[in-house]
């Protein structure tokens, strides 16, 4: 049996019953072989070594001169002898003088997660994912926090690393957690924190500060320019945009309707990708997380602001307008992390979309059309005058009246502007479509004529008094006929 087993090795072996037989009654061939510590071939810089490429070296106190910046120096040194060919060469003997003789590394210390104990949280752009909304490039931010110990996250979208964007994406975390990790580690984002004007390092501002001590958690933030310090959020946004990528190739197209089935895509990934494999430590970790509050902070800020003569409030160096018959009063604005909420005694009077652009602006014309069109005059060098071109049409319409009216396309322009403000932009603008199309000179008239016609009047119609003698004189005869038949009766 054990001939036959040792015949069938060497068959499969592709070797003779003899080697397969002294292999088994000696040492294997690899257990014989002795390390070499001889060179196959010359050392090419064995002779300039410690004159010209060990100084070199030593004088590089950071470890980062590469050995093919060494070689381009040789090769200007000593022309002819050294180049591409001693590369190899010289990586080699660079690699091993730096592994005995070079500088120190940095080395990072391995942690050991807790349970309960960290969550770490982070925006990424997203923006490069090249996912559209019906059709337009969808640019914004993704929020994820993640839970050091067990690995589960929670995502949500962000369009600005702002205050708002923060507390909105933290409170969504934690309360879809159920509980309160015992400390959040995060980098020096603005929203969190502020430089300090005499040491110029950072501190926790004081509404972030707020915000930990309503959820009774600690902030633990790493040092400046050092983001490997968040490297496992970090990891974990690296992680989430390739699995959303591929998600995206799979499906064979990156359009959605609305945001708000991209956000649902997205979190379906994050479910079935990462959160499926952390249920086990999950469940170790909820019951050392720490109780939620009785009640989520609100998520935005809140201003009071005076509006000015130009019918518009300036927030955080952006500017919005609002409906003219609040100029001179003070109102309440709250700026949540995707709108502006304008309120007045109590009630909201305007939302909108809120600027993302350092000193950025919005003005909608219908806040100021009523003035304008009493004063076109303020059109041609009005600041925010590229505000007033609701769409694209509207914008091609001007350069056309420009064209054909000269400065007369002002005039024209502002109460084609009312026009739309008082009956349907929509329909105005449809009909600009129409004129623009025929290519043909057009006025406001035109555009009046079939976007807001004049009623035809209504023709006035004199009606006499009747005569009702005449009635009168019918209702006698009718009786007097009755009383006839009754007497032949």
């Amino acid at each position: 049996m054990e001939d036959r087993t040792l015949e069938a090795a060497a068959a499969a072996s592709a070797m003779s019953e003899r080697t397969a037989r002294t292999w088994k009654e000696g040492p294997l061939p690899s257990e014989t072989k002795k390390p070499r510590n001889w060179l196959t071939r010359p050392d090419p810089f064995a002779e300039i070594w410690d004159s010209d490429v060990e100084p070199l070296l030593k004088a590089d106190e950071t470890g980062r001169l590469e050995a093919k910046t060494i070689v381009e120096v040789l090769g200007e040194r000593y022309p002819g002898q050294y180049g591409e060919a001693q590369l190899r060469t010289m990586q080699r003997r660079v690699r091993q003088w730096r592994a005995l003789q070079g500088p120190p590394k940095t080395v990072y210390f391995e942690q050991e997660a807790v349970p309960g104990r960290e969550g770490a949280f982070d925006f990424t752009h997203g923006t490069e994912l090249g996912v559209t909304i019906a059709g337009q490039i969808f640019r914004h931010l993704l929020f994820q926090l993640v839970l050091v110990f067990s690995g589960w996250r929670w995502v949500g979208l962000a369009f600005g690393e702002t205050f708002e964007a923060l507390v909105q994406g933290l409170q969504g975390a934690l309360w879809d957690l159920g509980g309160v990790p015992s400390v959040l580690r995060h980098d020096n984002l603005s929203a969190a924190t502020h430089e300090l004007a005499r040491s110029g390092g950072r501190s926790l501002n004081r509404r972030f500060a707020d915000l930990l001590d309503h959820y009774g958690a600690r902030s633990s933030r790493i040092s400046p320019g050092e983001s490997h310090e968040n490297g496992g959020v970090e990891k974990a946004n690296h992680l989430l945009k390739s699995a959303i990528d591929q998600a995206l190739i799979i499906r064979g197209s990156r359009d959605f309707g609305a945001s708000e089935d991209y956000l649902a895509f997205v979190r379906s990934i994050v479910e079935r990708q990462f959160n499926a494999g952390a249920g086990p430590a999950l469940a170790d970790e909820r019951p050392r997380l720490g109780p939620l509050p009785t009640s989520r902070i609100p998520n935005y800020s809140a201003y009071r602001i005076q509006v000015r003569k130009w019918s518009t409030i300036r927030v955080r160096g952006r500017v919005y307008s609002v409906p003219s018959r609040l100029i001179g009063h003070e109102v309440e604005v709250r700026q949540h992390p995707d709108e502006v909420e304008v309120l007045f005694a109590g009630r909201t009077v305007e939302r909108m979309p809120r600027v993302r652009e350092e000193g950025g602006h919005r003005v909608d014309y219908r806040h100021i059309i009523w003035s304008l069109v009493r004063k076109p005059g303020g059109f041609a060098r009005y600041r925010y005058r590229e505000d007033l071109f609701p769409s694209l049409v509207f914008r091609r319409a001007y350069d056309s009246l420009r064209e054909s009216r000269g400065d007369r396309a002002d005039v024209e322009y502002v109460r084609i502007l009312h026009l739309a403000a008082s009956t349907m932009e929509t329909t105005v603008e449809r009909r600009l479509s129409e004129l623009l199309d025929r290519a043909q000179p057009f006025e406001y008239a035109d555009v009046k004529a079939t976007a807001a016609p004049d009623r035809s009047a209504v023709p006035e119609i004199s009606i006499g008094v009747p005569d009702l003698g005449v009635y009168d004189g019918l209702l006698a005869g009718a009786m007097g006929q009755a009383v006839a038949l009754g007497g032949a009766a």
